[in-house]
């Protein structure tokens, strides 16, 4: 696989992230570190998936773990602050990339059963390839959660 626009999705992602000034959501949703967290989750969770076939095995991917508000603050827990959240986030995208990056067609393409959600709402519960699973990240979730961040920077914490 070629992780060229992953590699990049993880970049803003982490630009956004750095910026100063990063309040709370004023829709009371997630503030940064949750967000961060959440990334940490799901590139974990992928990253076990896509070994998990590269061995052989028939993972799934449900990713109701990293929405879980007692994982994101446990998560959260084990680093010393934003900066270390980001630090292991980009250390983390660096080895799922070099992992994605040597991954071959034929595992690219391996069906994954799939569980999806984004908040309450159902949005794929059916096989995927692998190579989609992956994608998704680069071309959907990272760019979501870059803008979501973002946005945080308009909104001060109290």
């Amino acid at each position: 696989m070629k992780t060229t626009a992953l590699r990049s999705a993880y970049e803003q992602f982490l630009d956004a992230a750095a910026a100063p000034d990063r309040g709370v959501a004023a829709d009371g949703g997630w503030n940064a570190d949750q967000v961060l967290a959440h990334v940490l989750s799901v590139d974990a969770a992928t990253a076990a998936v896509a070994l998990g076939v590269v061995s052989g095995a028939r993972p799934t991917f449900d990713n109701r773990i990293c929405l879980d508000s007692w994982n994101l603050d446990r998560i959260i827990a084990e680093h010393s602050g934003r900066a270390d959240l980001i630090a292991h986030v980009r250390s983390q995208a660096a080895v799922f990339c070099d992992l994605a990056d040597q991954l071959s067609e034929q595992t690219a393409a391996v069906l994954v059963p799939t569980f999806l959600m984004s908040g309450d709402q159902l949005l794929v519960d059916q096989p995927l390839p692998l190579a989609d699973l992956i994608n998704g990240l680069a071309g959907n979730h990272l760019p979501v959660h870059t803008q979501q961040i973002a946005a945080l920077s308009r909104v001060r914490t109290a």
